[in-house]
């Protein structure tokens, strides 16, 4: 009977790999879509921080005339925006539109005693137009504060007195400076403005500032601080609803910072009430656009092309520069990084971008798509199915049918996590698979044809090279399909488990080598004697370096991997020549070492435990596309880049085997005597 079951389940594989075949052909629409959104919008919008401008003009001897000129000069390079923030009663007096005074000041000025009971700020205004401009701001603003304002002169000029401190005063957020808006408008700038959740939410008081962000020409703003706009309030009002209410009603979207710590509360939910009229927005650091202006520009020409952002924040700041006794700033290297030599705008250009207010991307999504999902899904599962066989082939049939049946449940109660753990598990499969597979054929061969000319051993791995190749990129249309949502394009949800991905088929392979190889099956011997194996020195050494090995590796993966300056100048040069940068672990590591370790493999049977290590090339193929915020086309463009140029480093690492093996023969007996 267990005889039987087995045949049964080692029959089923046939009928899983056609599975796998109809998943494959399914998720082809799917593919199709996520292209079609990927290409819907093109515009870059350059931003710069118009406070950061004001905070270096304060230490011009003529602030206004130096932010004219710095304007003109940003407008020259590419600038298209400027990001304003909500005004305070400090940065008004940065602009020279009003003075602020505390008691003290005030007694100091009129020569009286300074009132014992009256801790209170004074505000006078530089002219009387100010006045009249900023007046109705500041009186609307404190009052929705509960903070009593009355009116003042003095010597003629027109004045406030807000009963309550200067240091709570200069903290209370206004709308930004109309002024300051016209002027910037005026110039021929795009305005970008940055609001807070630091007050109560109230309706009214936004209906009249998104009216005025209309009427100006606003199409997007950024939140500044940890929380979006009403999110505070959100569980006695719901005010995230009524926040997007009137954002959909003018017709404005939002901006997404990307890598930020934390996501911004209540940004999700947000972004979902507003139908994703979201762009990602990339920000250059105060301290970073003091960068080489090459580097800065490789961060916006890379941040366009490879991540799908569609606005680059540029921010800068005043800094003492002891060397030369003065205080310094970024804008001179903003824009050379903009123009020459760094030639962001124009490399942009090269790659289809233009300049413009950014664009949320058009969702292609076609009726068909959600058949072709659920296809690619059970797909998926055969794959995984497929993975298990090779381990424990007795459970096959069970695997595929629990897959079905669990996943009708996570469809029903966590959708999103279903979807993201089968692409996970299918990314995992089909390098897992491919490796397999490839160790197979690769003893088979070795035991039929053990002392093969080189010339067949060549020819037999390269074709074994684009087989495990083609095995493993079985997974990216499952990845894509599984995973085709604006949500993972915006980064609003995120891949999770993508460290596990770069382990799993490893450990997977280690595992098949030592107990699989050669009867396809462990038995519990194999792993009574593995467990009772005496520990010596050696072994505990390989252990700690393979667990080093290991923890770099890991921290190479992801946006926050750490490069070497050579790397770095590699992946330059190869950005600049090629126009996309294939993987180092792809190209120089994985697929190289995958070919000289079959070649070598074929005629000497343990060198088959580099294939454990060359499985970095073929999974991180498919962890290529688990980057959503990536153009699939850039991906794939990248994987078969880093295809072709592993094959010539492989070819070239087996001539230097072939003569490093006949420098052994040759001199080896030498040694011995």
């Amino acid at each position: 009977m267990r005889q039987k079951w087995l045949y049964w389940n080692n029959a089923s594989r046939k009928w899983l790999w056609l599975i796998v075949i109809i998943g494959l052909v399914a998720s082809i629409p799917v593919i199709r879509d996520r292209v079609q959104t990927e290409s819907s919008a093109n515009k870059v919008e350059l931003v710069f921080n118009y406070r950061g401008l004001l905070d270096i003009s304060a230490y011009q001897a003529h602030p206004q005339d130096f932010i004219d000129q710095q304007m003109t000069r940003l407008k020259d390079a590419g600038v298209t925006t400027m990001a304003v923030f909500e005004s305070t009663l400090d940065e008004l007096k940065k602009t020279r539109r009003l003075m602020v005074y505390s008691g003290q000041d005030l007694a100091n000025m009129t020569k009286e005693v300074i009132p014992s009971n009256a801790n209170y700020t004074y505000v006078l205004f530089t002219s009387e137009e100010n006045a009249q401009t900023y007046t109705p701001i500041i009186e609307q603003t404190f009052a929705e504060r509960q903070i009593p304002v009355q009116p003042w002169e003095y010597e003629g000029r027109s004045g406030l007195i807000l009963q309550t401190p200067p240091e709570n005063a200069n903290m209370q957020p206004m709308q930004p400076d109309p002024v300051a808006v016209k002027m910037l408008r005026d110039k021929g700038f795009h305005i970008l403005p940055r609001i807070s959740d630091t007050v109560p939410y109230n309706q009214q008081s936004m209906e009249r500032l998104l009216a005025f962000f209309e009427e100006n020409g606003v199409t997007r703003i950024l939140f500044d601080g940890d929380a979006v706009k009403g999110y505070n309030d959100n569980a006695e009002m719901k005010s995230l609803d009524q926040f997007a209410q009137l954002l959909n009603k003018h017709h404005i979207g939002l901006a997404a910072i990307e890598n930020l710590k934390k996501p911004q509360a209540g940004f999700q939910t947000l972004a979902y009430k507003i139908d994703y009229n979201v762009t990602r927005l990339y920000s250059l650091s105060d301290s970073d656009a003091n960068l080489k202006e090459d580097t800065i520009a490789d961060r916006f020409v890379l941040a366009t092309k490879d991540r799908n952002i569609r606005m680059i924040y540029m921010n800068a700041s005043p800094s003492r520069n002891t060397a030369k006794a003065e205080i310094t700033d970024p804008i001179e290297n903003l824009i050379k990084s903009l123009g020459e030599p760094g030639h962001a705008v124009e490399r942009m250009a090269k790659h289809g971008f233009e300049l413009g207010q950014a664009e949320a991307f058009t969702v292609k999504d076609s009726s068909i798509q959600r058949y072709a999902k659920l296809i690619a899904l059970i797909g998926a599962i055969a794959l995984i199915t497929l993975m298990v066989s090779y381990f424990a082939p007795v459970f096959t049939i069970a695997v595929f049918l629990l897959g079905l049946v669990g996943s009708a449940g996570l469809f029903l109660l966590k959708p999103t996590l279903l979807e993201q753990g089968i692409a996970l598990l299918a990314a995992i499969a089909a390098p897992t698979i491919a490796m397999v597979l490839a160790v197979r054929t690769v003893n088979a061969t070795q035991l039929r044809q053990p002392d093969a000319p080189a010339g067949r051993r060549l020819a037999q791995t390269l074709v074994l090279y684009v087989r495990t190749s083609i095995i493993s990129f079985v997974a990216v249309p499952f990845v894509i399909a599984l995973l085709n949502s604006i949500t993972y394009s915006l980064v609003i949800n995120q891949f999770r488990g993508v460290s596990l991905l770069h382990f799993a088929p490893i450990g997977l392979v280690a595992i098949y080598i030592v107990f699989y190889r050669g009867s396809g099956s462990i038995s519990v011997k194999q792993v009574k004697d593995m467990l009772r194996m005496p520990i010596n020195i050696l072994m505990v050494i390989l252990a700690l370096v393979a667990a080093a090995v290991g923890y770099y590796y890991l921290s190479r993966t992801g946006n926050a991997g750490s490069v070497t300056p050579f790397e770095m100048f590699l992946r330059t040069t190869l950005e600049d020549t090629f126009g996309v940068r294939p993987r180092f672990k792809e190209f120089v590591l994985g697929h190289p070492l995958f070919i000289v370790g079959v070649f070598a493999a074929l005629k000497y049977r343990k060198v088959i435990f580099a294939l454990i290590i060359a499985t970095m090339g073929q999974l991180s193929m498919v962890d290529t596309f688990a980057h959503i915020h990536t153009p699939a086309v850039l991906s794939l463009i990248r994987g078969v880049m880093g295809l072709g140029l592993g094959l010539i480093f492989g070819i070239i690492a087996v001539g230097v085997w072939q003569v490093a093996e006949g420098c052994w023969k040759k001199w080896s007996p030498l040694l011995k005597s």
